[in-house]
């Protein structure tokens, strides 16, 4: 295995990590905050440290393959959040709640327990939205380069190049994250625009641009996007939060190469936007039937706020403008549904994700129709084509390791004391990154503060275990890996 080419990439990120610190650093000392210091000997290490793992690692070997791009896709995701908790230790977090926050941060999961963030130094609340924004282009670029080539999930339907890796692993990471990060950066910037210019002041339209288009959730205030509930930003939000949700290498192809036609034709797209449509409006229903607090509002009010909060929830976003586990049952169970669902494959969002949800659903069907016509060949198609046995075989691997885990991750929970409720939409928020939960403790309205650190650390491992798709912890675990 050549362990250089992961050595060098864990440098340049160690070395970006620390160079991101400076701006918070910056702010705190414009401010006049205290905690100046913290940033700059934070930024100072880790810029050392990087350029220390750069040198050592020499040449950049000739060839690399699937093995280094397994470890480090694991070791990335281990690692930076260690590093990138030392500002949070230095404000005076304990280790456990800084190693959540900074897991939580850069798996744009969006859980939090700090409380008072109103108060809270300015650079400590870009810091979370850096970490935010740099774990979302870190997941893109691992869903469109890393894992199809990889196999990862069924991922390989969404391969570039041809299965022959050797050689070809950090050149194709170049390239791609190139293309990705020039969209990343447009889309950003005309969020903060958008926030902007709906009445944010500059501060928190760049911090919430960050967190959206990340599919993150950080906000600068406890009462998150409900500190915005009478301004034209939640349109906005709404608005960047879907784009964080679409495949990006579908908006590269329609932003940069003004190839519009894969952008209409491809099948998660359509089911993402449908899925959004009709949970929005059946849940909307719902609260007018139990004639919810809709009274007090207008209808195209009250749509457009449960609209925010489904695409909020189904990207993973995790901003909040009402305590939506207080509509109803119904509404609630629906909510814990959405939050498996996801967005598409190669975007900051989360979940099974849409090519998953259909593949499943397809292989099902055909299942069923296979038992009722024992001699009729049916094929999987998805997009048109047929769905290969290795690309189905790994899609229900997932599917599997996703539902045990998080079946598993609300035991555990639930082993520390906490309610069914806690317990199980604490699960399912933390497998699939979106953030807050269900319920009084984690819901809406509540941090992740009051869990004990054994429960913190369960759901920040659920957490790794959902940004990293899975397979591709478990590989690493397996003695044929390190064997060959």
């Amino acid at each position: 295995m050549q362990l250089r080419v992961v050595i060098l990439a864990l440098g340049i990120m160690t070395a970006l990590l620390g160079a991101a610190m400076i701006p918070c650093w910056l702010l705190d000392y414009a401010d006049g905050a205290p905690e100046w210091p913290v940033f700059a000997a934070s930024a100072v290490t880790l810029l050392l440290f990087g350029g220390g793992l750069i040198i050592m690692s020499g040449q950049r070997p000739e060839r690399t393959g699937s093995k280094e791009a397994f470890l480090l896709t694991v070791l990335v995701w281990v690692v930076l959040p260690g590093m990138a908790a030392i500002p949070f230790i230095g404000n005076g977090m304990s280790f456990t709640d800084a190693m959540f926050e900074s897991i939580s941060g850069l798996t744009t999961t969006g859980a939090t327990v700090i409380t008072g963030l109103d108060t809270q130094p300015r650079g400590l609340l870009l810091w979370r939205a850096i970490l935010q924004w740099f774990g979302g282009i870190g997941i893109i670029v691992t869903a469109i380069a890393i894992l199809p080539m990889l196999r990862v999930g069924g991922m390989q339907l969404f391969s570039l190049e041809s299965s022959d890796v050797s050689g070809k692993f950090m050149p194709r990471i170049g390239e791609i994250t190139a293309q990705t990060g020039l969209i990343y950066l447009i889309i950003s910037f005309a969020c903060m625009i958008g926030y902007w210019a709906s009445g944010l002041s500059l501060f928190d339209a760049i911090a919430h641009a960050m967190t959206t288009v990340a599919a993150g959730g950080y906000s600068t205030y406890d009462a998150s996007f409900g500190a915005f509930y009478d301004t034209p930003a939640i349109v906005v939000a709404i608005f960047f939060m879907i784009m964080a949700g679409l495949p990006f290498s579908l908006l590269a192809l329609a932003m940069i190469h003004g190839k519009i036609r894969p952008v209409l034709t491809d099948p998660q797209p359509r089911l993402f936007l449908g899925l959004i449509a009709g949970i929005t409006t059946l849940i909307f229903l719902l609260r007018v039937i139990d004639d919810q607090d809709l009274v007090i509002i207008s209808p195209l009010e009250g749509y457009i706020e449960t609209l925010f909060n489904v695409v909020s929830v189904m990207t993973g976003t995790g901003y909040a403008t009402a305590a939506y586990d207080g509509w109803g049952g119904p509404v609630v169970l629906l909510f814990l549904v959405t939050i498996f669902l996801g967005g598409c494959a190669g975007s900051a969002a989360c979940g099974i994700k849409m090519f998953r949800l259909e593949i499943t659903f397809r292989a099902v069907l055909a299942h069923v129709q296979q038992m009722t016509s024992p001699n009729r060949v049916v094929r999987v198609r998805y997009g048109g084509r047929i769905v290969d046995n290795d690309t189905l075989q790994s899609v229900m691997v997932f599917v599997f390791l996703y539902m045990a885990t998080f079946v598993i991750a609300a035991i555990l929970l639930s082993l520390t004391g906490l309610d069914p409720i806690t317990s199980i939409s604490g699960a399912a928020t933390s497998v699939s990154n979106v953030g807050p939960g269900l319920g009084p403790i984690i819901g809406p309205s509540g941090t992740f503060e009051t869990l004990t650190d054994r429960a913190k650390w369960i759901c920040a491992i659920a957490m790794l275990l959902g940004r990293l798709e899975f397979t591709a912890v478990f590989v690493l675990m397996t003695r044929r890996y390190w064997q060959g």
